[in-house]
């Protein structure tokens, strides 16, 4: 008997949308999800290039207006991948219709919407998951077992940096992404959010940071057209609204300390993803930009051997990589997103998953918000809790 199949509709066509839509289409082709996803309709801004996007990516069908996507009664889960700014009112309206939802990090701008999405999401009893995709590259999820199995005991710090460098050129056009009323916030709530989710991914919960933020270019040519992480210069200048840097130390419930620095200023680093996690028995370390890579450090090696140990997480006894390759044969970047699909389809499915869900994204909303009440205020704030 075939495997119960759910239709699922996405809104937006650009980065996320491209990546999520390769998603649904390589989830069945690697693993046996169950339910399975079938890829019912994608909702864009322009009807032809939305068109154009279906035929590309093979939706079924089209919309330009995502409230008759939440609508629709052949539609069983709904995906946003569009700017913070929609989310709310995305996620709501898909919920009330009794749709699951999958949304893009970060959940919302500020804690009262985080909250309202997760009280419609509850009352609704739908499935709710927020994309922190890294939470599924392999070489993380081993980590996060290890940390389970105490191999690397009391953990004391997590110190975090994600380094890139594409606005660094002041020439750089106006982006969505440096708009306050479309973005939320800069570096903080796009790059910083997914660490803070990490962080309690695998430490745990944050009670109280301090913060600083900058804009060190605070004007730029207007945006002509935008997508992902690209832009066209319009006519004249455009002011910038969010920050380009934001670190914060914190101090974590447990006990350890932390620090996170985030910034699209760093010349040099593309996509510079990393955190060290140091414990009373070794430590581990992580980089992105080598995503298939553990690094890991046993107190326990006998003097004269010790030192951090590569581990190469590309073999079938690691997290999702039975699915795909021989060993040694790296993954990628899209990978983690099937993976993320994969455990959305688990979820509905019934079964437990590793993926964040709305109380965890708005707990995370929750740390932003009490970093820019840090940096408002010039002294430490409590982190509030979301049950």
């Amino acid at each position: 008997m075939a495997a119960k199949s759910v239709n699922v509709a996405l809104i937006g066509t650009k980065f996320m949308g491209k990546a999520h839509s390769n998603a649904y289409l390589k989830v069945g082709k690697f693993f046996d999800p169950d339910p399975t996803p079938v890829m019912k309709a994608i909702c864009g801004r322009h009807a032809d290039e939305t068109a154009e996007f279906a035929k590309r990516f093979g939706w079924e069908s089209h919309e330009s207006d995502w409230h008759k996507v939440c609508e629709r009664k052949d539609i069983d889960v709904v995906d946003i991948s569009t700017p913070g700014s929609l989310h709310h009112d995305m996620a709501v309206a898909a919920a009330k219709a009794g749709k699951h939802v999958f949304c893009e990090k970060p959940l919302a701008f500020n804690l009262k919407d985080a909250r309202e999405m997760l009280d419609a999401v509850r009352k609704a009893k739908v499935v709710n998951m927020v994309n922190f995709n890294y939470r599924v590259v392999p070489a993380i999820a081993l980590a996060k077992q290890m940390i389970a199995a105490g191999e690397i005991g009391e953990i004391r710090h997590f110190r975090a940096t994600y380094l890139q460098d594409w606005l660094n050129d002041p020439k750089f056009p106006m982006n969505w992404r440096l708009r306050k009323d479309a973005a939320g916030s800069g570096a903080n709530g796009d790059l910083n959010a997914h660490h803070i989710d990490m962080a309690r991914f695998l430490v745990g919960d944050i009670a109280e940071v301090v913060g600083m933020k900058k804009t060190f270019i605070v004007e730029r040519p207007a945006e002509g057209r935008s997508a992902g992480l690209t832009a066209t210069a319009g006519e004249g200048t455009e002011k910038v609204t969010v920050d380009d840097a934001t670190l914060f130390l914190a101090k974590f419930s447990s006990g350890a300390l932390g620090s996170f620095e985030a910034t699209r200023m760093a010349p040099g680093r593309k996509n510079y993803n990393r955190f060290e996690i140091n414990g009373s028995k070794g430590s581990l370390v992580f980089n992105f930009e080598e995503m298939n890579l553990l690094q890991f450090y046993n107190c326990a090696d006998p003097a004269g051997r010790q030192g951090f140990k590569s581990i190469m997480a590309t073999e079938g006894v690691h997290p999702y990589v039975g699915g795909w390759w021989p060993p040694g044969h790296v993954l990628g970047y899209e990978h983690t997103f099937v993976h993320a699909v994969y455990e959305l389809m688990g979820a509905i499915g019934g079964k437990k998953t590793i993926m964040a869900d709305f109380r965890d994204g708005a707990q995370c909303v929750a740390v932003l918000d009490a970093v820019e009440k840090s940096i408002d205020e010039g002294k430490w704030a409590k982190v509030e809790k979301v049950e």
